[in-house]
């Protein structure tokens, strides 16, 4: 497993290094598929300051990504914490793919290496709103059962995927009803 450690407003010594790929290397006990771990620990100026220290975790499993993100007192705490939210993500990715519903786990080894691209746009001059963020990744052709499962595994609340029986772009969502709605938008 390869393992991107970034840090934002914060140093990271050798000891956090190889703290963060100790714990992250025991994840692959549980599911030996994951290809690729990224974390980002990140110090934040708040008035609790048991949210002071924030670890951020990405794990990608074939074409599945799993992310948790935790606050703590301090970056260990923070990175244990988040560990932990990743060993319920794989359970849970676990039970769906691999026990349950007597599913295929979908690892095409052609999305294996999928990765996100963040591009910062910052626009100093316009105060009206503004597009501050641009963010692209790979898109995935999947059923919106799998996008479903995919947004729960993400924690996210809506989630963009390329519906092939409707051979067009969709977005699956989280009602607050608890139900999920399905957007298949088409050009006016």
């Amino acid at each position: 497993m390869e393992v991107l450690i970034r840090s934002k407003n914060l140093d990271i010594d050798e000891a956090i290094e190889e703290y963060v790929s100790k714990k992250l290397k025991r994840l692959e006990r549980r599911l030996p598929d994951i290809a690729q771990a990224k974390v980002e620990l990140s110090w934040e100026t708040t008035k609790a300051i048991d949210n002071r220290y924030v670890a951020q975790a990405t794990i990608n499993v074939g074409s599945t990504l799993l992310r948790g993100e935790e606050k703590a007192t301090s970056v260990y705490a923070a990175i244990d914490s988040v560990v932990d939210v990743l060993n319920r993500q794989i359970e849970r990715f676990r039970d769906k793919l691999y026990l349950g519903k007597r599913r295929k786990l979908p690892l095409d080894r052609e999305f294996a290496t999928e990765q996100e691209e963040i591009e910062d746009i910052e626009d100093k001059e316009s105060k009206d709103s503004r597009i501050v963020k641009v963010k692209r990744f790979p898109v995935k052709p999947m059923t919106p059962e799998e996008a479903i499962d995919q947004m729960e595994l993400l924690s996210h609340n809506f989630f963009i995927f390329f519906n092939p029986g409707s051979d067009r772009f969709s977005v699956v969502y989280r009602r607050s009803d608890g139900n999920y709605g399905l957007i298949e938008p088409e050009l006016a």
